[in-house]
């Protein structure tokens, strides 16, 4: 089976997600019909997909003639006796089952033998979408991630009839298309939407326990290398969208505790602060959070001590040196530590300060502490948190103070993330590599969080995520059986 290039192609749906993957399709040479029973839908999304095109030309990134080709090369109907010659149909309409089965089971009826079809769903089971198919070996999941124009991103979903000409000839086409499919087992959320929920679900405990916003955002983007904080970035996506999402992977799962939705979410949507769609959310209006002021300084430092093998503080020692900062080797410290005029500053592990006694400062880890600017930090005393911002700031970094709460802030989210992706690796969702894949071009994360957890240490991971859930008596911290297997 194949699905050549001038194949034409139909897209049910004439919103942002359909309107995206017409415009791929004709950049790519094929022709392309957009259905959907509403005409205004149609109006709509003809005009919004023209000021798009205009406004690459105008930034010249297209010029006029391929402009001019892609407009040609879609048409916007409601008829969906179109699709009688289509290679290819692909489904972006509402998410709701009833309406899609019977669309399939319409289309079996009218398209040819050798066409392919497939959903665009973000959810929902592709097998159970295919039970009145005709055909049901050339049906599968095709799902997109928006805008699609540039998320390189396509979760193939093989219903457990899709034959494997199927799946071949849909993954071929989609990188012709300039995508990157990774092959998904059909299960709630499949890759991104599974794994991607802790970066949202720690984000809104944090701000449950009094850490404020715009610090959560700052941190997980300063440091753990994140493009948008989650609290900004849900109320970009629609606090609605993302919770609705979140309750529907718990709900799939039987309740597992690792989706469990947040309630501090689940207060905004009952409000109606959906975020930069309705004028309000975890931030008032449709800005971006403004960076709050940083942690008070205190006098640069007068002597820093570090163990001769400076652990994970290298790269901040390096910067310290750099600066021409005093640095003394002092055999009798732990590695991982620094003290800096009288003040023990160290990593943080998992633990909380209050629990050890070895410490004044806890450090929040950071993805790469090479190039972090900003820096959490957890301190007993006023004074220890200024001479630890000051040792900071002196090497060029800045640093918010956080509460005393097991993992901290970024360690915890970065930790999470990674059980969550060890879960799905365990669970054979993907493999490790794709799950990774996934992860970096459909959520837009800097890394893989399997990846991460590589270059971290896998026990460093386990320990951290145990003592979490002993410290927070909370079993979605249980580290994944991925850890504990040494896969």
């Amino acid at each position: 089976m194949g699905l050549e290039s001038p194949g034409m192609i139909v897209v049910i749906g004439a919103g942002t997600m359909g309107a995206g993957i017409a415009e791929i399709a004709a950049r790519a040479g094929h022709d392309v019909h957009v259905v959907d029973a509403d005409e205004s839908a149609l109006v709509r999304g003809s005009r919004t997909l023209g000021e798009r095109l205009d406004g690459l030309v105008a930034r010249g990134k297209l010029d006029e003639a391929t402009r001019a080709g892609v407009s040609t090369r879609i048409r916007w109907t409601t008829d969906l006796e179109v699709a009688a010659s289509a290679i290819l149909v692909i489904e972006a309409i509402v998410e709701k089952p009833d309406v899609k089965r019977g669309l399939f089971a319409a289309l079996g009826r009218i398209v040819r033998p050798d066409c392919l079809l497939a959903s665009n769903t973000s959810s929902l089971s592709i097998n159970a979408l295919g039970t009145d198919i005709v055909g049901p070996e050339r049906f599968l999941g095709l799902h997109f991630f928006n805008p699609v124009p540039a998320m390189k991103l396509v979760e193939l979903v093989p219903a457990s009839t899709s034959s494997l000409a199927t799946i071949e000839a849909a993954g071929n086409l989609v990188r012709m298309w300039g995508k990157q499919p990774v092959t998904v087992r059909d299960v709630p959320g499949f890759i991104v939407n599974r794994v991607a929920r802790p970066y949202y679900s720690e984000g809104f405990a944090a701000l449950e326990e009094g850490v404020a916003p715009e610090v959560i955002d700052a941190l997980l983007s300063g440091a753990g290398g994140f493009r948008m904080g989650p609290l900004a970035l849900t109320d970009l996506i629609g606090q609605d969208v993302n919770y609705a999402v979140a309750v529907s992977v718990y709900q799939s799962y039987q309740g597992r505790t690792r989706f469990r939705p947040q309630p501090t979410q689940r207060a905004l949507v009952e409000a109606g602060a959906l975020g930069r769609k309705s004028g309000r959310g975890v931030y008032a209006g449709d800005a971006a959070p403004i960076v709050p002021p940083l942690l008070e300084t205190g006098s640069s430092p007068r002597a820093i001590r570090v163990e001769p093998r400076p652990g994970v503080f290298a790269p901040l020692i390096t910067a310290a040196l750099a600066a021409g900062l005093s640095v003394i080797p002092d055999a009798s410290l732990e590695p991982d530590m620094v003290l800096v005029d009288g003040v023990t500053i160290a990593s943080g592990d998992r633990r909380r300060l209050c629990d050890r006694q070895d410490c004044d400062v806890l450090l929040d880890a950071a993805r790469n502490l090479t190039t972090a600017k900003l820096l959490g930090i957890t301190a007993s005393s006023a004074r220890a948190a200024r001479t630890a911002s000051g040792f900071l700031s002196a090497i060029g970094r800045g640093a918010f103070e956080l509460p005393d709460r097991p993992g901290q802030l970024v360690l915890r989210t970065l930790a999470q993330l990674a059980n969550a992706a060890a879960d799905a690796a365990v669970e054979e969702v993907a493999n490790a590599d794709d799950i990774d894949t996934a992860m970096v071009l459909g959520a837009n994360h800097p890394e893989g969080p399997l990846a991460w957890a590589g270059r971290t240490g896998k026990s460093r991971v386990a320990h951290a995520l145990t003592a979490i859930a002993a410290a927070t008596q909370d079993d979605i911290y249980s580290p994944s059986s991925w850890y504990r297997e040494g896969s």
